[in-house]
């Protein structure tokens, strides 16, 4: 599936600058973070790397002065690929990474030890930011069998990768639905592997719950005519009001091919969180490096066609507390706000 320069660039100079860090004389003063995203092909995987490239400054580069990252000094920031949200929050949780990008109510019902969580409540989550929100898609081929979410009964559907939010929330949807697992053909993906098994007519749809444009979903699109179905009606309401952090929006016609007209669904904000036994002053450095404009102009690259990042929304339906260093962050942007009035 194909993706964008500017991601590709993003990425490429990761590895560049993780290469220069190691090289100089002065690694020992190196600082890694390791951020968990999501699978290749989505834009979660997309937008984590970016945010890595974004905040990252190696030891040996010149300061922003002088031209240079305007990242966190001495930080090597990597995105590692991952299922999902609930693999990224498990490896917080035991220190095998720093930081991820998760929907938000993914980590409250892990602090609160809600499903999937139940039994083993995570308490070392704190949130930076929510960075924009996922959609909802179902997509599905637009001369197959599934015309509307009813129609689901009996078909081959990918609900998408064990542990990821895809799965938990459209197992989620087909709950509220009164849509019982043995009526499905329920098959579990990611989107990559799912837009090829429906190009291949393995699938007669799939879910993933994902910031749009999704890459495979565009790339899809290009090779074959699909049409997403309307996540709307009495079920929705129902689990929106089992999920309050889920809210109604809509992929506008346009964003992929053949597609001309708008589709309701729900959405989630985007959560970039972290482990609290991080430094505050590492977590204010990492705030400040994400919400520079350069920083929010290529994420928002990243996101055309979905609601525009903005620092504005970066503390709306949050599903757990800020990590201190963040909060001190804001604070400091809020005083000198107020004392330029």
């Amino acid at each position: 599936m194909g993706c964008h320069c500017r991601w590709l660039l993003a990425i490429f100079l990761l590895i560049l600058t993780s290469a220069a860090g190691q090289a100089d004389n002065s690694a020992d003063q190196a600082r890694y973070l390791r951020i968990g995203t999501g699978p290749p092909g989505e834009t979660h995987f997309l937008l984590g790397s970016l945010i890595a490239s974004s905040i990252s400054a190696p030891p040996g580069l010149p300061p922003c002065t002088r031209g240079g990252a305007c990242g966190v000094p001495g930080l090597i920031a990597a995105a590692s690929a991952t299922s999902g949200s609930q693999s990224i929050i498990d490896a917080i949780a035991q220190g095998r990474l720093d930081a991820g990008l998760t929907e938000a109510d993914m980590p409250f019902w892990a602090a609160t030890g809600a499903p999937p969580f139940e039994g083993h409540p995570i308490k070392n989550l704190r949130a930076i930011a929510n960075i924009g929100s996922d959609q909802l898609h179902l997509v599905v081929l637009r001369d197959g069998p599934i015309h509307a979410m009813r129609d689901l009964r009996g078909k081959r559907v990918s609900l998408g990768e064990i542990g990821s939010g895809t799965e938990i929330h459209s197992h989620q949807l087909l709950v509220a639905l009164g849509i019982k697992d043995r009526e499905l053909k329920p098959i579990f993906l990611g989107s990559a592997v799912a837009a090829d098994s429906l190009l291949a007519g393995k699938l007669d749809g799939f879910f993933v719950f994902d910031s749009a444009p999704v890459p495979t979903v565009e790339e899809l699109a290009r090779l074959l005519p699909v049409r997403l179905i309307g996540i709307t009606g009495p079920a929705v309401a129902k689990l929106r009001h089992a999920d309050p952090l889920l809210f109604p929006s809509r992929i506008v016609s346009g964003t992929y091919r053949g597609i001309d007209s708008d589709c309701p669904t729900l959405a989630i904000g985007v959560t970039l969180l972290v482990s609290e036994a991080l430094p505050d002053a590492l977590v204010f450095g990492v705030t400040r490096a994400l919400w520079q404009s350069e920083t929010v102009a290529l994420l928002n690259d990243s996101h055309r066609g979905a609601a525009p990042i903005t620092i504005g929304s970066a503390m709306a339906g949050l599903g757990l507390p800020l990590h201190p260093g963040a909060q001190q962050f804001y604070a400091d942007l809020h005083k000198d706000f107020r004392e330029r009035k």
